[in-house]
């Protein structure tokens, strides 16, 4: 098997309970509320498998904190929301698009209007992943929809600063 890919996220030492894990996001300001997925190095190597790109390579800086949005960084917040390795690619893409400045990422993330942003796929993709285009889409009991959207949030809160 080949070399290991190297990381470069600070990593932390903490109990193997999800309980001390999800704790200690929600003391830090990491998570939005919910149980985590811790992001072990093991899962995060898991997960960058999943996409033909180097781990450091900058996809965008995201407002209102203009955090460093890296291949890696988005794995880490993909996998704290339960994601499955598959949809990388997937999250990369939608980082890339939201940083479109026929978006304005900066008015929405720095606004106090209630707001947030709505990710849309279509196509094969859709199909691949087994994302919920039908009745109860934005319901409850479907893995891609709901880690996806988390996926989405927590990057906004931990790499664009914007809580």
């Amino acid at each position: 098997m080949g070399e290991q890919l190297a990381l470069a996220a600070e990593r932390l030492q903490v109990s193997d309970s999800v309980e001390a894990v999800s704790e200690l996001f929600v003391e830090r300001g990491w998570s939005d509320g919910l149980p985590i997925v811790p992001p072990t190095p093991e899962r995060v190597r898991q997960m960058l498998a999943c996409i033909d790109r180097d781990a450091q390579e900058v996809i965008a800086e995201l407002p209102p904190g203009w955090g460093e949005a890296t291949v890696e960084k988005i794995a880490i917040n993909a996998v704290i929301a339960g994601c499955r390795p598959e949809y990388l690619p997937v999250l990369v893409t939608a980082v890339a698009a939201m940083v479109a400045p026929e978006l304005n990422l900066y008015g929405v993330q720095a606004t106090t209007h209630p707001c947030g942003l709505l990710l849309l796929l279509n196509g094969p993709i859709a199909k691949e992943l087994r994302l919920n285009a039908s009745h109860g889409a934005f319901g409850p009991g479907h893995l891609a929809n709901a880690t996806l959207g988390r996926a989405v949030r927590l990057i906004l809160m931990n790499i664009g600063g914007a809580l």
